[in-house]
C-alpha cells in the first residue's frame, strides 16, 4: 500500500448513497493537483486527507490514486480552512464570511465557533441571528458527520443520517447501539432490512428476542401500509418466519410479548378469526365507530323545514330539477345527523352538495367544509363558492403535542361539517376528524365507493355503507350532458365490469384507447404524446394541464422511469442537485411524499420546483403561490411529479390524462384502480397499453381486499 496525504482543493463527484467519491487534491511533492478516488462518509474541500492505496492510470483520466482508505481532519493552513468553511457544509458561511471569519480569527477560527461563538459578533455583517445560525450549524454538522461514519462503518449508506440526527438528536448513536430496530420504526426510507444488517454487524444474534419482536412489528406495520386495519394471527406469523428466517416459536413468544405489553392487541372478529393489531388502529376503528352512532344520535340542528317548499326555493334559485334520488338523500342531508351521498362521475353529487348547502345556509347554519387533498379541497371551494380546507389544516397539527389543536376538548366551531372525496379517507385520519366534530352538529359525507380505497389502513366510506347503519344517499342516474362524455360512460361500464367504447378512426372523442405492445415503444410514444401530439391537437399545456397516471412506481412503463422520460424531455435544462438517486431542476413538477406539519405541506400536494441554492443547500417549492423551502438533506420528502401513482393522483382532477396500461402491471391491475384513474380527467384520457391489460384490470373486482372491522363496530355501537 502506498500513502498520500494533502489538502483537498475540491469535490469533483460524491454518491450521497454510497459514499464514492472523485476528489482533486494538492499533494506535497506534485506540481498539478492529484485526482484521488475512494469512499468515505462525508468529504469537504480544505479538509486535510490522509489514504492508503496505489497508483493506476485510467484510460481516459489518467493518472489518479485509488484510495483503499482515506481519513479526513479539518484543516490547518490559513487556504484550508477558508475553503473548508466556505466549502458549505456550515448553513450560514459562504464564501465572504469564510474570508471574514479566516481574516478576524486565523487558525483559532474553529475553536471560536465552537466554544466561545458570542466573538462571532466582532465580525462585520454577524448580527446576533446569524451568529446563533452559524453555531446551530457547527454543531448539527459535527453530530451528522458522527453519525455518517457510524453508519458507514457499519456498511450503510450515510444519506439519512440528517433524518436520524432531526430525530434522535445527539443521542442517535446511544439509540441506535441499544436497539438498531428503531430506524425501521422511525425513520422514512429506513427499512427492517438496513435496521437487520446493522443490528447483525453489532453483534445481534439472528433468533434473538429482540430481532423477532422487531420484525413481528415490522411484518405487520408493512401489512397496515397496504392498506388492512389487522392480520390474521397465523398469517402473521408465518410471515414473520418467512422474512426472519426462525423458528416459529420465537415468533410466538415475540407475538405474546407484544400483546402482554400492549404493543399488539388479540381480538376474534365475527367470523372467527384471530386477528392481531396495531392499537393505533384498534383504537382508531372503535373511537370512530363511536363517533359516528353518538353524532347520528339527537336533533339535526337545522331549525324544522318546510320540505317541499325549500325543494322548490332551491329549483327555482339554480333552475335544475333535482332527480328524485336527489330529492330524498336532500331530505335525508337536513333530518339525519349522518349520512353518506355516494355515487360515480356525472351523477350530480355537486348540484346535491350545492342544494344542501342552499337550505343549511338560508337557515343561518355554521357550515364547515373539508376534503383531504389540498385539491380536492381546492376543487370543492370552486364548486361550492365556499372556503373549503384540508383535514389537516382544518384540525390544525399542534407542534408541541405532536396532535391537532382541534379534538373532543376542542371541537370544531360549527353546525354541520361536509366532508368532501371521502373514499381517500383511511381509518385514523377519519377517527380524528370525527372526534372534532361537535356532538350538536351534522356531518354530511361524500364519495365515490367504487373508487380505490384510501392509500393508508382502511376502507372508511366503504364500511360505513356495508353497515348499513346510518342513511346513505345512493346516486346513479347518469344525467343527460354528462352522458354525452365518453369518459363518464367509460367510467360507469367499467364499474358494471363491462369493456368501454373507443371511438372509430378518425371519430373525436375525449376518450381513447391507443394500441402499444411493447413498452419500450409505448414509453417513446407517451413521450411524444405528451411533448407534442396532445398539446397541438388539444392545446393543452404539457407541464400544467398533462398528468401522466401509471399504475405502479416500478418498471419501465412506471412513475420512476415515465418521470426521468418525461424530465428530459419537457424540462431538460437549469439549475439542478442531485440527492437520494433524483436530479432536481428548477421548473420540474414535484410531490411531496409525507405529511410535513412544519412546512404545511402533505402528501399529494404537488408543485415546482422555482430556484436552487447550491451556496445555503436550498431549494425552494412553490405549492399554488406557497413558497416553501428545503434542505437539499430532505429532499427524499420530494420526487418528481410528471408521472405519479393512480393511487396518488386519488382526490385530484386534471384537463388530460394518459394512462399506461400494461401487462407488466399485472399485480396491481383491478377494477377500481382503472375507474379512479379515468374519473380524474375533466377533458380528455388516452389509455395507452395493451387491450389484454385493461380487459384483466375490468375482470379483477376484489382483487385486494382488506381487513377491516369498521362495519362490525359501527353494527356493536349502534
Amino acid at each position: 500500500m502506498e500513502k498520500l496525504d494533502g489538502q483537498i482543493e475540491r469535490v469533483v463527484f460524491r454518491n450521497e448513497e454510497n459514499g464514492f467519491c472523485v476528489l482533486r487534491v494538492k499533494v506535497r511533492g506534485h506540481k498539478e493537483l492529484v485526482t484521488v478516488t475512494g469512499t468515505v462518509p462525508t468529504v469537504n474541500a480544505g479538509e486535510w486527507l490522509a489514504a492508503d492505496g496505489e497508483w493506476l492510470t485510467d484510460p481516459r483520466h489518467g493518472q489518479q490514486f485509488k484510495a483503499s482508505g482515506m481519513r479526513m481532519s479539518q484543516p490547518d493552513t490559513l487556504a484550508g480552512i477558508e475553503k473548508y468553511l466556505a466549502s458549505g457544509m456550515v448553513k450560514g458561511i459562504g464564501k465572504e464570511y469564510a474570508k471574514r471569519l479566516v481574516q478576524t480569527f486565523g487558525r483559532d477560527v474553529f475553536d471560536v465557533i465552537e466554544n466561545s461563538s458570542g466573538k462571532l459578533l466582532k465580525v462585520e455583517g454577524i448580527g446576533k441571528g446569524r451568529k446563533d445560525n452559524i453555531k446551530k450549524a457547527w454543531d448539527e454538522q459535527k453530530n451528522v458527520r458522527k453519525i455518517m461514519s457510524f453508519l458507514f462503518s457499519h456498511g450503510i449508506s450515510t444519506t439519512r443520517a440528517f433524518r436520524i440526527h432531526k430525530i434522535y438528536g445527539d443521542k442517535a448513536i446511544e439509540m441506535v447501539q441499544r436497539d438498531p430496530y428503531c430506524l425501521a420504526r422511525d425513520i422514512r426510507g429506513i427499512g427492517f432490512l438496513i435496521a437487520d444488517q446493522i443490528a447483525m454487524k453489532l453483534g445481534i444474534a439472528k433468533d434473538s428476542d429482540l430481532r423477532a419482536r422487531a420484525g413481528l412489528e415490522f411484518c405487520l406495520g408493512e401489512i397496515t401500509a397496504g392498506g388492512h386495519c389487522a392480520y390474521v394471527r397465523n398469517d402473521l406469523l408465518s410471515r414473520t418466519a418467512e422474512l426472519l428466517q426462525i423458528d416459529l416459536d420465537i415468533i410466538d413468544e415475540a407475538l405474546n410479548y407484544g400483546l402482554e405489553n400492549k404493543r399488539l392487541i388479540q381480538r376474534t372478529d365475527f367470523r372467527g378469526r384471530e386477528l392481531i393489531y396495531l392499537p393505533k388502529l384498534y383504537f382508531a376503528e372503535i373511537e370512530l365507530a363511536k363517533k359516528l352512532q353518538a353524532l347520528e344520535k339527537g336533533r339535526h340542528p337545522c331549525p324544522a323545514i318546510d320540505f317541499e317548499k325549500a325543494l322548490q326555493w332551491v329549483q327555482q334559485k339554480t333552475g335544475i330539477e333535482l332527480a328524485q334520488a336527489q330529492r330524498n338523500a336532500l331530505k335525508t342531508a337536513i333530518k339525519s345527523k349522518v349520512m353518506v351521498i355516494t355515487g360515480g362521475p356525472g351523477v350530480g353529487k355537486t348540484t346535491l352538495v350545492n342544494s344542501v348547502l342552499m337550505v343549511l345556509k338560508a337557515k343561518k347554519m355554521r357550515v364547515q367544509l373539508c376534503a383531504p387533498t389540498g385539491r380536492a379541497a381546492k376543487r370543492m371551494a370552486e364548486t361550492t363558492g365556499m372556503e373549503a380546507k384540508t383535514i389537516h389544516r382544518l384540525l390544525q397539527f399542534n407542534p408541541g403535542t405532536g396532535g391537532f389543536i382541534h379534538g373532543a376538548e376542542n371541537p370544531l366551531q360549527c353546525d354541520v361539517l361536509i366532508v368532501d372525496e371521502s373514499s381517500m379517507i383511511d381509518v385514523v385520519l377519519a377517527s380524528q376528524l370525527m372526534d372534532a366534530v361537535p356532538l350538536h352538529a351534522a356531518v354530511v359525507i361524500v364519495g365515490d365507493s367504487d373508487q380505490l380505497p384510501s392509500v393508508g389502513p382502511g376502507r372508511v366510506l366503504q364500511d360505513i355503507i356495508q353497515s348499513k347503519t346510518l342513511p346513505v344517499g345512493h346516486l346513479n342516474e347518469v344525467f343527460r350532458q354528462a352522458a354525452s362524455s365518453r369518459i363518464i360512460t367509460n367510467a360507469h361500464l367499467i364499474n358494471q365490469g363491462k369493456a368501454p367504447e373507443f371511438p372509430e378512426e378518425g371519430e373525436n372523442s375525449d376518450c381513447y384507447f391507443v394500441e402499444a405492445d411493447d413498452p419500450e415503444k409505448a414509453l417513446k410514444l407517451i413521450g411524444k404524446m405528451v411533448k407534442e401530439s396532445v398539446p397541438k391537437k388539444f392545446h393543452f399545456n404539457p407541464m400544467e394541464d398533462i398528468q401522466i397516471l401509471t399504475p405502479m412506481q416500478k418498471g419501465e412503463l412506471g412513475a420512476r422511469n415515465l418521470n426521468l422520460t418525461m424530465q428530459g424531455l419537457l424540462n431538460p435544462r437549469g439549475d439542478e442537485v442531485e440527492r437520494f438517486g433524483i436530479t432536481y431542476r428548477t421548473g420540474d413538477k414535484v410531490m411531496q411524499t409525507e405529511n410535513d406539519y412544519d412546512k404545511d405541506v402533505y402528501n399529494g400536494d404537488i408543485g415546482r420546483i422555482l430556484s436552487i441554492n447550491p451556496e445555503v443547500s436550498e431549494l425552494v417549492v412553490d405549492f399554488d403561490g406557497r413558497k416553501v423551502v428545503y434542505d437539499f438533506r430532505e429532499l427524499d420528502e420530494l420526487v418528481l411529479s410528471y408521472a405519479i401513482t393512480i393511487h396518488k393522483s386519488q382526490g385530484s382532477e386534471y384537463p388530460c390524462v394518459v394512462i399506461p396500461m400494461h401487462t407488466q402491471h399485472f399485480v396491481l391491475l383491478q377494477r377500481s384502480l382503472i375507474y379512479t384513474a379515468l374519473t380524474r380527467a375533466k377533458k380528455l384520457v388516452i389509455i395507452l397499453g395493451t387491450k389484454k391489460a385493461l380487459n384483466l384490470a375490468i375482470t379483477r373486482a376484489d382483487a385486494r381486499e382488506r381487513i377491516t372491522t369498521l362495519s362490525e363496530r359501527l353494527k356493536e355501537y349502534a
